[in-house]
């Protein structure tokens, strides 16, 4: 059964709760420049005011994973603020391991805040994510994003979240976050 409108007000809540008091990292809803529907700097995390709240849960616990990555690795940084342009086959696998591991850190960040329910609309929204962004970084067109969507993709595996220390590094709005 797809979660309604009610599930994600709920799911925001306890996920943005968890982010700011274990993490300290502000979720901020704000403006966040156009195109873009989140934003991060490896200490603040923005969603855009305009998104959906089912948008919503998955940007704040996506942007919560690249947060991990971000300030656990110099090279993840590297891949989240470079825009890709033609990238080859090799740099495309990159790319999809960096948003798995995202993934799987937001995954469990969720069963962390307790939402246990979640897991398969988690996996689903992280493949269309992935396929929207294969299709934007090879062709530069951006589709509707939901038209990647495909139920039933393979569960993701949670990824225990390390002792991290969230760091600003880059000024805001200088994320590549598409």
């Amino acid at each position: 059964m797809y979660p309604d409108e009610n599930r994600f007000i709920e799911a925001f809540a306890q996920v943005e709760r968890h982010i700011e008091r274990r993490y300290g990292i502000p979720v901020i809803i704000s403006d966040v420049a156009h195109p873009f529907t989140g934003d991060l700097d490896g200490a603040e995390i923005r969603v855009d005011y305009e998104v959906s709240l089912e948008e919503a849960v998955f940007i704040a616990a996506h942007l919560f994973g690249h947060t991990v990555q971000w300030n656990l690795s110099e090279a993840a940084r590297t891949i989240g603020t470079v825009v890709q342009i033609n990238p080859s086959e090799e740099r495309l696998r990159e790319l999809e391991d960096y948003e798995r591991e995202a993934c799987r850190y937001s995954l469990q960040m969720l069963h962390d805040a307790g939402v246990y329910d979640l897991d398969q609309w988690m996996a689903d929204f992280a493949a269309c994510d992935f396929a929207y962004l294969h299709h934007f970084y090879t062709t530069g067109e951006k589709r509707v994003f939901k038209s990647f969507w495909q139920t039933g993709q393979p569960l993701l595996t949670p990824l225990a979240i390390p002792e991290f220390q969230p760091t600003r590094w880059v000024s805001r709005w200088q994320g590549v976050v598409v």
